[in-house]
């Protein structure tokens, strides 16, 4: 996702779209303004009950009350630019909105706008090298079609006891999911999650997602705290694409001047909590 461009064969967006037309569930607010995607799904839709997320501290943040971005924080210059593996953006703290202007719905035009030419469903705001808690999506991977998502200072308060596989790719790192046939990687996240957000207007909702939505926050909401989705893979997933990530690295460093700020034959990835497991 751009969250991430995934691996997906086209019924699939006409299959979940309807999640996101239902009104009772979504208000109207949580749309951009009221103003492509490819994904592989490996399981089917299935409802099941919520549990409460009793680890959140774990995994990086908290319910006390994050720094505020300034107005600094927020600057930014079109048009936007990915921010690949490993530039340290994705991997530092997004600081809570408590601004919602003008400038802030620039922002979300724009970041819809790359994620669109990028071909992703998903999208980050330090992916686009902005440090904010702020992410974009539209499941339909496509400019005009199904619905553009907003969601400010997300929140996870409850996640599925159920978890399916889905295979994922992300922006920030091209090529990990360009050739389906020989870089596929899967991972297994819960299949419906309940959160609270704040709208492009600064209103406060909460909402259910599943399915391919559900994916697609859970990767984004992933990047707002500072983890990469091959922190979630098991050894053996990222020896398969060890290589590719290695040629990330050695890319920044022929592009900076400077040595990789991590390396993946080195580091630690970061422990996730429990509810957002690994493949």
């Amino acid at each position: 996702m751009a969250c991430a461009t995934w691996l997906h064969s086209s019924p699939l967006t006409h299959t979940l779209l309807p999640f996101f037309y239902r009104r009772t569930t979504i208000p109207s607010s949580f749309r951009r303004f009221t103003s492509a995607g490819r994904f592989i799904l490996t399981s089917n839709r299935v409802k099941h009950p919520l549990m409460a997320v009793q680890a959140q501290a774990r995994r990086g943040f908290s319910f006390k009350e994050d720094e505020v971005a300034s107005s600094a924080d927020l600057y930014f210059e079109a048009p936007l630019k990915i921010v690949e593996y490993p530039d340290p953006i994705l991997r530092a703290k997004n600081k809570r909105i408590d601004t919602f202007d003008d400038n802030l719905k620039k922002l979300v035009n724009e970041m819809f706008d790359i994620m669109y030419k990028t071909d992703g469903i998903g999208l980050s705001a330090p992916q686009v090298g902005i440090n904010v808690q702020l992410m974009v999506f539209n499941p339909a991977g496509e400019r005009g079609v199904g619905e553009e998502i907003v969601l400010v200072n997300p929140r996870v308060n409850k996640y599925a006891k159920k978890v399916v596989l889905f295979n994922e790719g992300c922006l920030s790192f091209p090529g990990i999911y360009a050739d389906v046939e020989s870089v596929i990687v899967t991972l297994q996240r819960p299949e419906s999650v309940k959160i609270d957000a704040r709208d492009i207007t600064g209103a406060r909702f909460v909402v259910n997602l599943s399915g391919l939505p559900a994916r697609v926050f859970q990767h984004e909401f992933d990047h707002l705290q500072g983890i990469l989705f091959f922190d979630r893979m098991t050894d053996e997933v990222i020896d398969s694409i060890r290589a590719e990530l290695q040629a990330l690295e050695k890319k920044y460093e022929d592009k900076t001047g400077v040595p990789s700020p991590e390396s993946i034959d080195t580091c630690q990835r970061k422990k996730v909590a429990a509810g957002f497991g690994k493949s």
